[in-house]
């Protein structure tokens, strides 16, 4: 069996048999309103991280992190939104250190690309990871507009974390799913989750 590399999230890290295989690259899919970040904070906690964001700048990033009440680690961040995104991604993708974390957030903005290009990325992105032994961390919108490439990230990727969250009432409920986990079960059911200042089980029982 693969080494796992643990996420972090305590809860997860349970469910998933220690964490995600060394090697392995995860799809993060969340809604853009939901506080999915969060999942990324507490992944910086476990090892070196280079967080590449496109949309946010560096000092905005930076700036959440020091905002957040929950633990996290001290990322490398880097924006790399402007010009040829992926060009940049691909540089800094290449010089990643043994085991370490890459996060992107989001994933949306290298999707958009040529196809042929983000296909190469992606293989290239596998490869680093698998030879350096970390994880690679991609953050992707379930929004309005959902970028064509998105069927390759979900295929390339490993691990799939769907996160749901639905308003019903004056209640917020988050959902995890794992629907897919590459070279292990995927798990049968959905975790229920509290999303507000870290990652949590929300014990609370559903009322039909």
């Amino acid at each position: 069996m693969s080494r796992r590399l643990p996420t972090g999230i305590t809860v997860l890290d349970r469910r998933l048999g220690g964490g995600i295989p060394a090697g392995s690259i995860v799809l993060l899919e969340a809604p853009p309103a939901s506080q999915s970040e969060l999942f990324l904070y507490e992944f910086t906690a476990t090892r070196g991280t280079l967080y590449l964001s496109t949309v946010r700048s560096e000092a905005a990033v930076a700036d959440a992190f020091d905002r957040v009440n929950t633990r996290v680690g001290n990322p490398t961040i880097r924006d790399i939104g402007s010009d040829a995104p992926l060009d940049h991604a691909n540089r800094l993708v290449g010089a990643l250190p043994e085991e370490a974390n890459l996060i992107v957030d989001v994933v949306d903005v290298l999707e958009q690309s040529d196809s042929a290009r983000y296909r190469s990325f992606l293989n290239e992105l596998q490869t680093q990871i698998v030879n350096t032994g970390g994880i690679a961390v991609l953050h992707a919108m379930k929004g309005r507009s959902i970028p064509a490439n998105r069927d390759v990230t979900e295929h390339m990727a490993d691990v799939v974390f769907d996160l749901q969250t639905d308003v019903k009432g004056q209640e917020i409920v988050n959902r995890l799913a794992v629907p897919k986990f590459r070279g292990s079960a995927a798990m049968d059911e959905t975790i229920k989750l509290k999303l507000a200042e870290q990652v949590a089980v929300d014990t609370s029982r559903d009322i039909a």
